[in-house]
This record gives structure tokens, sequence and C-alpha cells, in this order.
């Protein structure tokens, strides 16, 4: 699926993963390849990004995230 992580002043991840976890206000949660399409806030925490075997970590201090047909947009702060 593709990600991308956008701030007010760049995007700081764009590319394919496998996995992704987010800071849900209810607690955290996980999108998968192929996931419901789905819209919810996000608190302060870490996103993980899971690729390949690779995984990699962002500090954000709230958003929002939209998941739909494979594609997932994160509007961080």
């Amino acid at each position: 699926m593709n990600i991308e992580i956008i701030t007010p002043d760049t995007t700081i991840y764009q590319g394919e993963a496998e996995l992704v976890q987010l800071p849900g206000i209810d607690g955290s949660f996980e999108i998968l390849n192929n996931h419901a399409p789905l819209i919810s806030a996000l608190r302060r925490g870490k996103i993980k990004i899971k690729t390949g075997g690779k995984e990699e970590f962002f500090d954000i201090k709230g958003g929002v995230i939209e998941v739909l047909e494979n594609k997932v947009l994160i509007l961080a702060e």
C-alpha cells in the first residue's frame, strides 16, 4: 500500500509499506493491505512503518488519517 505522511512544512514520508501502526485517540491501531476505508483522529505518539522487514518511526503531535483503496494519507503535526 502507498503511504504518505504530510506535515504543514513538508512531506516526511512517501512510499510503499506492508504495515502502518498509529496512535489513535482511543488507542493504537494498525493498517494492512486492503484495509477497509477509514478516517480517524490521531494523538501524540509514534507512527511505525514496516517495509520488507525494516521499521521506521516518526514522532507526531496529533493529526488525521485517511485510508482508501490501499492509499494511506496522514496529515500530522
